[in-house]
């Protein structure tokens, strides 16, 4: 039968104090054999650990640039808002539909709300600049400009970057005039710009409750979420 190996004095005089690595406790007093082979342990693990940690951080890096932005995206989604004043003398042109009413939009172009604001939700699913950048107001061609000029330029990047109208969902917030008459006709028209089938576009009008400005029929304003899908 194997012999132990013997226990040498140079290993029980590592240790110099076991109160020293065990203060918690005054009961459980290992031998300094245990506590030789404890310490060896922990050094040996911990330098795979240090290593591993190293190893890490220098991978990390490369996978941080994978985060950036995809333009092969297989779908968008963009949100568009906008309102406007309504003052007398205007006229109330929403949709491309020209709505009677007694107050329009106060707007440097010709003020259509939902057309501002599809376009864009289109410009921000697509990531570019807002309305305002591309078509800015301080620029005197756009005085008056009927809002299908921006549209369909909303449109022509869209199909530039491989997109199409997913669908569509907008809502008109304004106390007066009741849209319900002039819906169909708003959406429509709406379908006809966007190059896209009337089942993807939906329209829907809510009052404001007679609340603020928009519900005090001194202003109109609009939200749409539009998705749009690679081709």
């Amino acid at each position: 039968m194997a012999m132990a190996a013997p226990i040498h004095a140079s290993s029980i005089t590592k240790i110099s104090s076991t109160k020293q690595i065990y203060p918690f406790t005054s009961h459980y007093r290992p031998s300094s054999l245990v506590l030789s082979h404890t310490l060896s342990l922990r050094s040996t693990l911990r330098r795979p650990m240090v290593a591993a940690a190293a190893t890490t951080a220098v991978e990390a890096e490369p996978r941080s640039n994978s985060t950036a932005p995809s333009k092969s995206l297989p779908f968008r989604v963009g949100h568009g808002f906008d309102l406007h004043r309504l003052e007398p003398g205007y006229p109330l042109i929403i949709g491309g539909i020209d709505i009677p009413h007694d107050r329009g939009c106060e707007a440097h172009s010709d003020g259509d709300v939902l057309l501002h604001c599809v376009v864009d939700a289109i410009l921000g699913a697509l990531g570019l600049p807002d309305i305002g950048q591309i078509f800015p107001d301080s620029d005197p061609k756009w005085k008056g400009a009927p809002s299908s000029v921006f549209i369909k330029e909303a449109v022509r990047l869209m199909h530039e970057a491989g997109y199409e109208i997913g669908n569509l969902d907008a809502t008109l917030i304004l106390q007066r005039p009741k849209l319900s008459p002039h819906k169909e006709a708003i959406r429509s028209n709406l379908s006809q710009l966007l190059g896209a089938d009337p089942s993807v576009v939906n329209l829907k009008a809510k009052t404001h409750e007679k609340v603020d400005s928009l519900g005090e029929n001194r202003s109109i304003a609009a939200h749409t979420v539009v998705l749009l899908m690679r081709k």
